[in-house]
């Protein structure tokens, strides 16, 4: 589980700015609170923000960190690490971005980070707790790389590292039992854009292909009342009405079909009741998904598969506008399975950004599970939590607040300035 997640110089960030999921001391919705480690972690936490406030990008953030971590044994090196830092200032456009996070295994704690620009990886850190203080296991700047004798399985492959690459990945591609386990925990933060999805149904076709998670997400669907009965795997020949490229040329798509002979191509679809005109059951009908059941529902299958690998397995699920295509009961169904004490037994973790407002009212938050992004004059982002927010008279904000209307009022701030559209005509 992640205790924190820290992110500087990067895109519109340009101080460091954590996300903290320890748990404050208020007391609203203790099943939010996971129990893990001795530690008190919050199951979810929202984050709000206007348009171009830097929400999406935190979530980037995320999503750059996991996949510098998880790809760093693929890279050559002279590949390039696509890293942009924080433009409008000519303090930070020339210096490296600042990835950290603080996450705890079943064996402890962990701060793990990095400081990395477009070439190299500036300097790079591994730490535990132990006995309340923590340990450096190796710290690193630049070509230079110092091994603490408590992690022996990286002794004597400083040489081996690129100045692109991570130590820590070198270490597990030499099996270390250590490096190995964080290596995994990384491969297991899954990070979606709810916009495009479609990636990431994979993860369903693979569930559904079994029979204890297949029972789980039919059953899933049909609690969201989705509209059909049944859903089934199709599985056959790779065919042009198959191909989800559209206006392709001839040529080009003889060619795939040619490289692709003989694969198999795995689509789904939806079993809908048929009635006659006296509205009685006749037949059913099949749907392909697709293209004839609606954006939400394909948005929910995509995602579906995802959301239950991480509730079975109790690792991180990171979604980008999770409520996009999705109405506000089913985006609550969704939230409510990881704060949930029957349905989260393994202590997943839901990060989200959204501009569901609803969620304030309805979601059942702790305050400080609700996050805000905001820009300052100079375009740099800041984030912080409800719980953590001060109003005027320098009093917190209560728990028995209307948290909905009040942001929408802008007392949190965090929301766009509509300017006077009267100029327009």
């Amino acid at each position: 589980m992640i205790l924190e997640f820290t992110i500087g110089n990067y895109l519109s960030f340009k101080g460091r700015r954590t996300l903290n999921l320890e748990s404050s001391s208020i007391t609203e919705y203790e099943n939010n609170i996971a129990d893990f480690c001795e530690y008190k972690i919050l199951k979810s936490a929202v984050v709000y923000g206007a348009n171009s406030s830097g929400k999406s990008n935190l979530i980037k953030a995320m999503s750059t960190m996991r996949r510098l971590v998880t790809h760093s044994s693929r890279q050559s090196s002279t590949d390039k690490l696509n890293i942009m830092p924080f433009l409008l200032s000519t303090e930070t456009e020339n210096t490296p971005s600042f990835f950290e996070v603080l996450f705890i295994l079943e064996d402890g704690r962990y701060r793990y980070g990095f400081e990395v620009d477009n070439s190299i990886i500036v300097s790079e850190w591994l730490f535990k707790l132990i006995k309340s203080k923590e340990k450096s296991l190796f710290i690193r700047d630049k070509d230079k790389i110092e091994v603490s004798e408590t992690f022996s399985e990286a002794a004597n492959l400083e040489e081996k590292t690129r100045e692109n690459g991570l130590f820590l990945s070198v270490v597990d591609q030499f099996n270390g039992p250590l490096s190995k386990k964080i290596m995994k925990w990384f491969h297991n933060w899954v990070t979606i854009s709810g916009l495009r999805h479609d990636n990431y149904r994979g993860i369903t076709l693979s569930m559904l292909e079994k029979d204890l998670s297949k029972n789980q997400l039919k059953e899933f669907y049909r609690s969201l009342d989705l509209g059909f009965q049944e859903l089934n795997l199709i599985i056959g020949e790779l065919t042009p009405d198959r191909l989800a490229i559209k206006n392709i040329p001839n040529e080009r798509l003889s060619k795939i079909l040619s490289d692709f002979k003989g694969e198999k191509v795995v689509t789904i679809e939806t079993i809908h009741k048929k009635f006659d005109e006296k509205g009685k059951f006749v037949d059913f009908t099949k749907f392909d998904l697709d293209q004839q059941e609606s954006a939400g529902t394909n948005k929910i299958v995509d995602i579906s598969g995802a959301i239950f690998k991480a509730l079975s397995e109790g690792s991180v699920l990171v979604i980008d506008e999770l409520d996009t295509k999705l109405h506000p009961l089913l985006t609550m169904a969704i939230i409510r399975l990881f704060n949930s004490t029957d349905f989260n037994k393994k202590n997943a973790q839901l990060i989200f950004a959204t501009h569901d407002t609803n969620l304030l009212s309805y979601g059942c938050f702790r305050r400080d599970q609700i996050y805000f992004t905001e820009k300052d004059k100079f375009e740099a982002t800041d984030l912080y939590s409800l719980v953590e927010y001060k109003e005027e008279d320098g009093i917190k904000v209560r728990k028995d607040r209307s948290f909905e209307k009040d942001y929408i009022a802008g007392r949190y701030g965090a929301i766009p300035f509509i300017g006077d559209f009267n100029i327009l005509f």
